[in-house]
């Protein structure tokens, strides 16, 4: 679902210097948080370190407020991960992630697969978007 519509009243871009305490909130207003080491500053500053794609969502009104970040590993060729992608509960069900993913899609290009790990009870929403479910992923959780 590429080129879908801007949603009113939100800005869009590519934000590779995104500050780790902007994260924080948009992890905390989202409900990721808990899901996340958002008590180690330091710790969320190398995540986003090491993204090589962030794509945000920021509310036009008021000051140009973080509502929405997808952060991408990618190699711009074959595959990208989505390892986040938080919008803040307020503003959820207006389209916001929708379109971080289909900024992704666009940023990363044709030849490449969109991939992620959905959060516990967010099945329906990327089912909603048209993305498949694979039956044939697997990972090892991380230790700490």
């Amino acid at each position: 679902m590429r080129g879908g519509p801007a949603t009113p009243g939100i800005a869009y871009g590519v934000e590779p210097s995104l500050s780790a305490a902007e994260f924080r909130r948009v992890l905390l207003s989202s409900g990721l948080i808990a899901r996340r080491p958002g008590d180690d500053p330091e710790r969320l500053a190398r995540i986003l370190a090491g993204a090589n794609l962030i794509v945000t969502a920021r509310a036009l009104v008021p000051e140009r407020n973080l509502v929405g970040v997808a952060r991408v590993l990618t190699d711009f060729a074959w595959c990208a991960y989505v390892s986040e992608l938080a919008v803040d509960r307020a503003v959820q069900g207006r389209g916001i992630g929708r379109r971080l993913i289909e900024i992704v899609r666009e940023k990363t290009g044709p030849e490449v697969a969109v991939m992620l790990t959905a959060a516990p009870g967010s099945e329906a929403f990327y089912e909603r978007i048209g993305m498949p479910r694979l039956p044939n992923a697997f990972r090892f959780d991380r230790e700490s």
